[in-house]
């Protein structure tokens, strides 16, 4: 991403203008967080990342410094900018790796997500209420399913007003991995805050199916409501997971 396309990112439906370091900063936590940079990998110097971003040197500088602050990159003399392989669990800075499912031993997950449908359809009299919309405003909706370990342990049903994301991608294998960079880079929707309303369930058939569950077993529901930098509702989500080896961890930093 060139400055000019990282500037016209922070365009879009009801947006406030993001800092450029703060896209740049979005871009290396994304590779750290996917895997494209390793534990141990030597970033190039602060001149050749900004020709490579196509930023000032000053906002390249910015953007490691608080990739620096938040522990996933550390300073050594001699050797350079070092990516540590540790990533803030919760932050809010970081929330477009959200994920609260840790292992049985504490340690967080890596999960891979998968959408399985995107489909649009008209807000029922509670959605709309929710997003402020009128009934029948159409939502896009994605189905989504994580996996650890190739082993299926959340799906999840998320909900936004479909005018706030044109020419979002139809076809599943095309959805980004990490839903909410997306909304901040694409749309600049970025999310702010989240309210959480957990509930435990007997699973029902679908569970059952795409958690490889059996009857009965119980499932953690997690009601999610998540809100923009205007204070309006950007995601209304449902996400049902098994934690039978997982352990749900909210942390607030």
């Amino acid at each position: 991403m060139t400055g000019k396309q990282a500037k016209a990112a922070t365009s879009g439906p009801s947006s406030l203008p993001v800092p450029l370091y703060e896209h740049v900063k979005r871009q290396i936590a994304e590779a750290i967080l996917v895997g494209e940079l390793s534990p141990g990998t030597v970033l190039p110097g602060e001149v050749a990342l900004a020709a490579r971003y196509g930023v000032a040197v000053g906002t390249m500088r910015r953007a490691l410094a608080d990739l620096t602050a938040d522990g996933m990159l550390v300073r050594r003399r001699k050797t350079g900018t070092v990516v540590t392989g540790r990533a803030p669990q919760h932050s809010l800075r970081f929330f477009f790796q959200y994920f609260r499912l840790h292992g049985e031993d504490g340690s967080l997950q890596r999960s891979v997500p998968e959408v399985l449908s995107v489909t649009v359809r008209p807000a029922d009299r509670k959605e709309a209420a929710l997003f402020s919309e009128p009934v029948g405003e159409p939502l896009l909706c994605l189905h989504r399913i994580r996996r650890v370990s190739r082993a299926p342990v959340m799906h999840s049903r998320i909900s936004v007003v479909a005018r706030r994301v044109p020419d979002f991608p139809r076809a599943p294998a095309r959805v980004p991995a990490l839903l909410y960079l997306h909304l901040l880079d694409a749309y600049g929707i970025r999310i702010a805050a989240v309210r959480e309303k957990l509930l435990a369930e007997v699973a029902d058939a679908e569970d059952r199916r795409l958690l490889g569950l059996r009857s009965p077993s119980a499932v953690l529901v997690i009601c999610e409501e998540a809100y923009d930098q205007t204070g309006a509702l950007a995601l209304l989500s449902e996400h049902r997971a098994t934690t039978a080896h997982h352990h749900y961890v909210n942390e607030i930093r």
